[in-house]
């Protein structure tokens, strides 16, 4: 029987232990899509204790913040909501989604948590109800005095080479500016353009967010839908100058229809009455022209549990996966933006692993010299997020596309502990190869793996982003 999480976890041949250990394990990491606050970068803040750092807690605007992954763990067991999301003293929520973690074998939160403490603290013991205390007295004492283990030291500590933050169009990006102007900061921190609230146009809210959108770029209303578009292009033009590399859009599903400016400015009248519009080609031209990775996540029905997400806002762990098939009318997407020389590098996701084969296929479709795998199939998302989750993306772009021109692994996370998934995805990556080439199905031949290894570690993002 092999040791709980030893060194060479995952990792189940000669091979895969190799070009972990000499190749990948040791590669910086790019963080390309991540929901971690840039404030609390510049501020550099220090978590008082486990709870605050896995749990989160309630913001001062009544908000919550957590990683709501471990809520639904916690959820999953039973655990009172006043321990998870409440106002329960924090040793005994930590207490409560430790009891709840044990139950959590054959789940990738049971590997990262343990990961987080192996990797961040240094504890190596299994986190058990019987080690709860010991863990909880022993990082928290690094929390509280490590000079290594606030914010920044957490990052330097992962070997970040670049976070990609989450921002909306109207953001002032202030803490990003301070960032930049911070020399003693050496990650890169760039803000990523997140326009969902101009885009999802059937959702409440639509027609008082054009409001804040106007009111960012100097005008006291938006007429039209190409004022609109003029107004996100502007926007997204101030965020190119302050270090974009990518957009993010999370949609329900990828809707395409052409259509003429005068029938899209009669719909948005409409809109601003309570119906609906699309500026996604406008965006998508605009992405390509300032060399912004456009990356569309679809395939998620969210907040399914109306009372809960009533009571504690979305982002909270009631989604799902959504069955919306919609691969025609992205390849209409690209085609129509191919059509003029405008389609930008693209990366696309679905919540529904049903869609790998789709993906794998259209993308296919869409590349171009400008960058190698201009168009990806990206890394397994969310729920999908999982050991097998992650072999069955890896497998089908391997199948239908080129794995090695793949730009990896993305926390999508809002804890900073989180870049231990990168470890996690990383061996699981190098296991797979390891495989392939043990059973002789790729050659042992070394130059060419450490190149296909280091790639997907870390050197396909850093091209891909333009680093």
């Amino acid at each position: 029987m092999r040791a709980f999480m030893d060194k060479d976890f995952l990792l189940e041949t000669e091979t895969a232990k190799h070009l972990f250990h000499d190749y990948s394990e040791h590669m910086p990491l790019v963080d390309y899509h991540c929901h971690i606050s840039p404030r609390e970068i510049y501020e550099d803040r220090r978590f008082n204790n486990l709870t605050e750092v896995w749990l989160g807690g309630k913001n001062p605007d009544g908000s919550y913040f957590g990683d709501h992954y471990k809520w639904r763990v916690m959820r999953s067991n039973g655990t009172p909501e006043e321990y998870i999301t409440g106002d329960k003293p924090a040793y005994e929520r930590y207490l409560k989604f430790v009891e709840a973690l044990q139950m959590a074998i054959g789940n990738p939160m049971y590997h990262w948590c343990n990961l987080e403490l192996r990797q961040f603290f240094g504890f190596m013991k299994p986190l058990t109800p019987e080690t709860a205390e010991e863990a909880w007295n022993f990082c928290n004492d690094k929390l509280q005095h490590d000079p290594n283990l606030t914010v920044r030291g957490i990052i330097k500590k992962a070997n970040v080479a670049m976070v990609g933050t989450t921002d909306d169009p109207i953001d002032s990006l202030e803490w990003h500016k301070k960032i930049a102007e911070d020399k003693s900061i050496t990650v890169k921190v760039c803000p990523s353009f997140r326009p969902d609230k101009a885009i999802n146009i059937s959702k409440p809210g639509f027609a008082d967010y054009v409001g804040k959108l106007a009111a960012s770029v100097g005008k006291d209303a938006l007429a039209s839908a190409d004022e609109v578009k003029a107004a996100l292009v502007e926007r997204l033009e101030f965020f190119a100058a302050m270090g974009c590399r990518a957009s993010d859009h999370g949609l329900d599903y990828i809707p395409f229809r052409p259509a003429c400016d005068e029938e899209v400015n009669a719909i948005f009248a409409r809109v601003m009455a309570g119906e609906c519009v699309a500026v996604l080609l406008c965006l998508g031209r605009a992405y390509h022209r300032l060399n912004i990775a456009m990356q569309l996540h679809y395939s998620c029905l969210r907040g399914v549990n109306t009372r809960m997400n009533r009571l504690l806002g979305p982002d909270t762990g009631f989604d799902m996966i959504a069955q919306n098939t919609c691969g025609g009318d992205i390849a209409a997407f690209l085609a129509a933006l191919d059509e003029t020389g405008e389609c930008p590098k693209t990366i696309l996701y679905s919540l529904n692993p049903a869609d790998n084969e789709q993906l794998g296929t259209l993308i296919g479709c869409f590349q171009s010299d400008e960058v190698p795998g201009k168009i990806q199939h990206g890394s397994a998302w969310w729920f999908n997020d999982t050991k097998s989750g992650m072999e069955a993306q890896m497998k089908s772009l391997a199948n239908l596309g080129l794995l090695g021109n793949f730009v990896g692994m993305l926390t999508d996370s809002r804890s900073f502990l989180s870049y231990a998934r990168h470890d996690y995805f990383r061996r699981i990556f190098c296991n797979l190869v390891g495989n392939w080439v043990e059973n002789g199905e790729y050659p042992d031949n070394d130059a060419a793996l450490k190149r296909i290894v280091e790639g997907v570690s870390y050197k396909n993002a850093e091209r891909y982003f333009a680093l």
